[in-house]
């Protein structure tokens, strides 16, 4: 019988706590104001968290990075819906969440996350896998940034696989798109999940890889551009986007799903909301502006690698 041992869910859990530690220093290194206010929480079923937030700071407005290790006895609608063979199993779920929203709309939105997953029934080989990945929501796109995201998300996944980074990539493409809007959340990134087939060492250091890897993604794209200056018009594009990042959590996003189905905790689950948002009706971009280069170039799927940016604009 396949068995994962206490010792290697222990391993997952310490890298996942100093994964948050290491990710919210260096945001609070990079910010300059901020720092971040913990919440440590219990959950009633089984577990708990630890969550952190950063709220007005000189570069980021608001940042959540949040771990949390819950179990119990029966895995919710939302993890069983697409595999119901899990149906009636005790579960352990770890993981880290991430979101960042910046003051400086030409910034930036990210997200990230890495998780563990276990399901188990006595007589039965325990179902386990990890997932995860990192995807980045521009307002005011930069080709090189984008470019650099990608090219940083493609090393990670080389090591794996000559066809790893396409995979996720296409994946991410995927799953961040707003089906009632015909367009993708941002520029994508890595999306993966169920992930086993490689066994378990090999599938937990893909997992460190990109839970590591995030900051080599975002951070120089954050030193790059948060002297810059904006106006109010720019705020307000950036707002009037964050409706969009909004939109996507609230009713499509399998993790926001997960934690209020699992009884984990709403204020931690909720993180991810930007602080401040706004909607307009039948609000169009006036072509050739600065906001119309996001929906006429960025919002589609891109071999971000191979195109030039005069190609993206042809």
């Amino acid at each position: 019988m396949v068995t994962i041992q206490e010792t290697q869910i222990e391993d997952v859990k310490r890298f996942l706590l100093k994964l948050q530690d290491d990710i919210c220093q260096t945001l609070q290194l990079s910010d300059g104001k901020g720092v971040f206010k913990e919440d440590n929480w219990d959950r009633e079923q089984g577990g708990g968290g630890r969550t952190r937030v950063l709220t007005g700071g000189d570069v980021f407005e608001q940042a959540g990075v949040n771990f949390s290790h819950v179990y119990g006895g029966e895995l919710p609608p939302s993890a069983t819906a697409a595999r119901p063979e899990l149906a009636g199993r005790s579960f352990q779920a770890l993981g880290v969440s991430l979101v960042v929203h910046p003051n400086n709309p030409y910034i930036p939105t990210s997200h990230a996350n890495v998780r563990f997953f276990i399901a188990e029934k006595p007589g039965h080989d325990p179902v386990w896998w990890f997932g995860g990945g990192f995807d980045l929501t521009p307002f005011y796109p930069f080709f090189d940034d984008v470019k650099h995201w990608h090219k940083t998300a493609q090393q990670i996944c080389s090591p794996f696989g000559e066809d790893v980074y396409q995979q996720y990539k296409d994946w991410c493409d995927k799953y961040f798109y707003l089906k009632h809007r015909e367009e993708t959340r941002g520029v994508g990134g890595l999306f993966f999940d169920d992930l086993n087939q490689w066994g378990f060492e090999k599938c937990f250091e893909f997992m460190r890889n990109v839970g590591e890897g995030y900051l080599s993604a975002y951070i120089p794209i954050v030193e790059k551009r948060k002297t810059l200056r904006f106006g109010e018009s720019e705020r307000q594009f950036q707002l009037y986007r964050r409706g969009r990042y909004t939109e996507f959590n609230l009713l499509f996003d399998r993790g926001t799903l997960f934690g209020i189905q699992s009884g984990g905790r709403t204020e931690s689950i909720l993180m991810s909301m930007p602080p401040l948002a706004r909607w307009e009706y039948a609000y169009k971009p006036k072509p050739g502006s600065k906001e119309s280069e996001l929906y006429d170039y960025y919002l589609t799927p891109q071999n971000w690698l191979a195109i030039s940016e005069q190609e993206l604009r042809t």
